[in-house]
Order: C-alpha cells, then sequence, then structure tokens
C-alpha cells in the first residue's frame, strides 16, 4: 500500500527527532514514526545531562579543547566548534518550553541551574534534571510535538528500509504496519533519526537497544559510513545478570563515586591522573583489566561517603531503582560492569544533517558528524542531538522541487523465516561481537568475527529474496551487515586509538589521522 505523498518524514522519535520536528513544523508539514519502542530508546535512558558553557566560570575554547582531547586526535574541529557554540541557545530553548532542569539552590551561584562535572571535563558544565534528564527532555519534547497540528504522529509503523528512485535520491521509507502489511511512505526530505548500534553486543545499557538499522538503511541506498569501529563502552552500567540493564550515570563519578575492586581497593589514581574523571574508554578499559586481572564479573562503585542524604538529593532515581532491585546504595557498594553504550560513528554527514545521498538528512546517534573523534565525551551527546537537529530544521524549512524521477522497483518476498531462526542467528552476532569487537581487540579476533559474520551472512542472504517482509528479519539483516562492515573498520585501522584498542597495534599510527570511511559496496566487494 502506498501512503499520499509526505513533506517531511522523519523516522525515529528520540530527542533529535523530536528537535528536528518541531524545528520544521513552522514551515512545512512533518510525518514523525515514532514506534512504541521508541519510548525505551536511548534519549529516554540518558542520565547525565547535557553539556553546554553556561556558567560565568567556563567558556566555549575550554569545551572545544576538552572535547578535541577526548576525541583522541579525530575530531572534526569545525564540527566540534559548531556544536558547542549552539549549546547555550539550545539549552535557552529547551527551557522555554518547560523542561525541569534541577535548579541550583546556593544564592552565590553564577547559573541558576545546577550544573554537575562529568569524566573528560575540565570545568562543571552539565546541565541536568536530577538524574533522568532524557526522560524529562523527551516527556517535554513528546508533549509539544504532541499538540502541534502540523506535525502527524505514527506510532503504528516500524520503517524495514528506505525507498529510492533511479535519479539516486531518496524518496521515503518503507514500513510494516501492526499486522505486518507493507506501507510505502513517499517524502519530498527523508530524516533517520534512528540511534546507534550497541544493540550489536551482548551487554547494553539500554534495555531495548537499535542494532544500527538506520545506519544499513542509509548505506544501502549508497551513503558514506564513517568511524564505525569507535563503540563506546559505558564503564558503569549495573552488574545484575537476572535483571534488565540499568545505567549508573557518568555523574555519580562526577560527584565522588570510587571505582573499587572487589578487595576493596580503588585503582583508577593508578592509571590516570584524572581518577574516576578520565574519558570513558580509559576508565573502561581500566575496569576491563581489573576483571580480568581479579577474575571477576565486576568491579565496585562506591558512593557511600558522600552520606545518604546528598545520594538520595543528586542521584534519585538511581537510588530508587537499585532500592527496588535489593541494592541500597547509601550503605553498600554499586557492582558495575563495562556495556555497550554509544556509537561514535554513523552516516556521514555534513553541519546541516545532510548524507551524501540526496534528500536523506541524518541527526543524532545515527549520524557521524566528526564531533566525537574516537571517543565521545559525557552529555555531548544530547548537546549533538539538540545542535543538529536544529541546524538541519532551518536548512529543511526552505524546500526544493521534489524529484519526479521513478522508483526503483521492489517486490517482497512470502516465504516467512521462523523466529527462533531470526533469534539465534542475532544472538550468535551478539556474542561473536562482544568476544572480539568489544573493549579490547586482537588482530586474530578480528580475522575470526569477520569469518563468523561471513558465514552468518552466507547462510541468510540466499533465503531473503523469497522471505516475507517481517520487522524482525529486516532489523537483522541489517545489523548483520554493520556488524561485518565494524569488522572491517577495526581491522583497517592499524594503530590504537580512542575506543579502538587492538594491541596487536598498540601505539597510534598517522600523525595526522583520518576518519575510516566505508560503503555498502566496500562489503560486497570484499
Amino acid at each position: 500500500m502506498r501512503d499520499i505523498e509526505h513533506e517531511v518524514l522523519i523516522i525515529g522519535g528520540g530527542v533529535a527527532g523530536l528537535v528536528l520536528a518541531l524545528e520544521v513544523a513552522e514551515r512545512r508539514p512533518v510525518t514523525l514514526l515514532q514506534p512504541e519502542r521508541d519510548g525505551q530508546g536511548a534519549s529516554r535512558w540518558a542520565q547525565g545531562g547535557i553539556a553546554a558553557v553556561l556558567s560565568p566560570d567556563d567558556d566555549i575554547e575550554a569545551h572545544v579543547a576538552d572535547t578535541l582531547v577526548a576525541g583522541d586526535g579525530l575530531c572534526d574541529e569545525a564540527a566540534v566548534r559548531f556544536t558547542v557554540e549552539q549549546g547555550p541557545a539550545a539549552i535557552a530553548w529547551l527551557l522555554s518550553l518547560g523542561v525541569p532542569f534541577t535548579p541550583d539552590p546556593d544564592p552565590a551561584a553564577g547559573y541558576p541551574y545546577h550544573l554537575t562535572r562529568e569524566g573528560g571535563h575540565g570545568a562543571r558544565r552539565i546541565i541536568h534534571a536530577d538524574d533522568a534528564t532524557g526522560r524529562a527532555v523527551v516527556e517535554t519534547l513528546r508533549r509539544h510535538v504532541a499538540d502541534h497540528p502540523a506535525i502527524r504522529l505514527r506510532h503504528d509503523l516500524t520503517a524495514i528500509g528506505l525507498i529510492a528512485d533511479t535519479a539516486g535520491q531518496c524518496r521515503g521509507a518503507r514500513c510494516l504496519d501492526e499486522h505486518g502489511r507493507v506501507v510505502e511512505l513517499l517524502a519530498a526530505d527523508t530524516v533517520l533519526a534512528t540511534g546507534g548500534a550497541s544493540g550489536l553486543f551482548r551487554h547494553t545499557t539500554s534495555p531495548d537497544p537499535a542494532c544500527g538499522e538506520g545506519m544499513l538503511m542509509a548505506a544501502e541506498l549508497g551513503a558514506e559510513l564513517m568511524n564505525l569501529e569507535f563503540q563506546q563502552f559505558h564503564p558503569t552500567c549495573l552488574y545484575d545478570p537476572e535483571g534488565p540493564p540499568f545505567l549508573i550515570s557518568e555523574a555519580v563519578r562526577g560527584e565522588g563515586g570510587r571505582l573499587l575492586d572487589l578487595e576493596g581497593r580503588r585503582f583508577m589514581p593508578e592509571v590516570d591522573p584524572r581518577a574516576e574523571l578520565a574519558p570513558r574508554d580509559v576508565v573502561a578499559r581500566a575496569i576491563d583489566a581489573e576483571m580480568q586481572r581479579g577474575g571477576g564479573d565486576h568491579v565496585w562503585l562506591d558512593v557511600r561517603h558522600l552520606g545518604e542524604a546528598r545520594i538520595r538529593h543528586h542521584f534519585p532515581t538511581i537510588h530508587a531503582h537499585c532500592l527496588a532491585r535489593g541494592l541500597d546504595i547509601a550503605a553498600a557498594p554499586i557492582p558495575v560492569v563495562p556495556a555497550a553504550h554509544y556509537s561514535c560513528g554513523g552516516v556521514a554527514t555534513d553541519l546541516e544533517g545532510a548524507t551524501t545521498v540526496p534528500r536523506l538528512y541524518a541527526i543524532g546517534e545515527v549520524a557521524g558528524t566528526g564531533l566525537h573523534g574516537a571517543n565521545r565525551m559525557a552529555s555531548n551527546s544530547l548537546l549533538e542531538c539538540l545542535a543538529f537537529a536544529r541546524s538541519c530544521g532551518r536548512r529543511l524549512r526552505h524546500p526544493r522541487p521534489a524529484s519526479r524521477a521513478p522508483l526503483t522497483p521492489w517486490q517482497p518476498g512470502r516465504t516467512p523465516i521462523p523466529r527462533e531462526e531470526i533469534a539465534e542467528i542475532r544472538k550468535a552476532l551478539r556474542e561473536e561481537m562482544s568476544a572480539r569487537v568489544g573493549i579490547v581487540r586482537h588482530d586474530a579476533g578480528l580475522a575470526t568475527a569477520a569469518r563468523r559474520l561471513a558465514e552468518l551472512a552466507e547462510r541468510l542472504a540466499p533465503r531473503l529474496d523469497a522471505a516475507a517482509p517481517d520487522a524482525a528479519l529486516a532489523s537483522l539483516w541489517h545489523a548483520l551487515r554493520l556488524a561485518r562492515l565494524t569488522v572491517a573498520c577495526a581491522r583497517a585501522r592499524r594503530e590504537s586509538r580512542g575506543l579502538h584498542f587492538n594491541p596487536d597495534c598498540p601505539v597510534h599510527g598517522d600523525p595526522d589521522p583520518r576518519p575510516s570511511r566505508i560503503r555498502l559496496a566496500d562489503l560486497d566487494d570484499d
């Protein structure tokens, strides 16, 4: 079934997609695909806050410098400066919408809202809504989106691919409705806001993480992907094998939380002079090494010395969540383990979100803007969502003539692939990525991962032409190819840099490093 032509189609309802919808809808009608599962996506689970230069004791140059250091020589400085400069205005805009950021009760404070500090930042510049910033921002934006007459929300559709025309332009998205029927949404401009690829790994910080579906949808149309090897692992996810994932915010360490080994010894000061406030890649590797040394499944994050009143004040959500799972963090240390958290690479874009495919844009975690380089600094992600969604919105307010080239043909199959087999292949994919493409990679492990992922693809590929359209199958096929592209990028980078750490080539290589660039055709030619 083919739907009517849409002006602007946004796929994904996290912070980036919601902000863009509000920016564009003042000039053009917007259709926003926000499947129910988006309510459990990464934006909602963001705890720490948004990094921005807000205090009179801070400045733009300091934020830029901290970001460049964290990115380990691979940031695009123009993208960094652009993003940081947008911060104050973006926060003022959120405040105007009513986002309930936490006020600072100190009458001597230079800024009316409380600012915390997180790893890699040289100043307190993280504005937050207690320890549930993502939820507060998403819920505020959703209210405004729901009330806007020019925004049409669709909760009943899941995108499984993009539509192209014979001129090589994106013309919308192919979706499935609640009954599994194909619905084609044609659009003048299409924007991906689908999230990252943490779901390629076994342990993640989100209960229902994206698996890079949007990245591969763009790649299928010929878009260039970049920096896929830089997958960030958050150092402190609650270790509870029997329960759902839960992130212990960077702000916990920012307020004085200490990492301890299983014997209760603090180990970060021996690793880095910044101790627990070192960038995430340093802290995650240190925890991984400590777990390997001690043979444990986790380490401890201790905040008991902060006192119960301060813990409850700064971290009410974390305290309540842990208490509901039988752990009083004011009385006992928190068991934590690194978990896949954020994709620093993605679909290559310019400063307005434009990809290398005409009429296709990408914003948020799905995009590779150059901001993060080899490692994302804490709380720069929501800032990136705001800065690039608003920039993309300014571009899309002024439409160009729509393409009238014929659409490329597509014919779905009819044979279902059993859900059990889809789940089995996805589990094997995640096990392979976690075992060999995680915090520490080795040449031999990457070669094994490349071979085994290729075998999984060879098992599935011959059956796809005849397969009936299925959201789970489409997600798996996107994830499997993105995993192979990620391994290819990791094998090609013959150095250790930021989040990519390979003891077989442990030092920085090229003194003037370049982002890794790859297309789906490169995998096909392999």
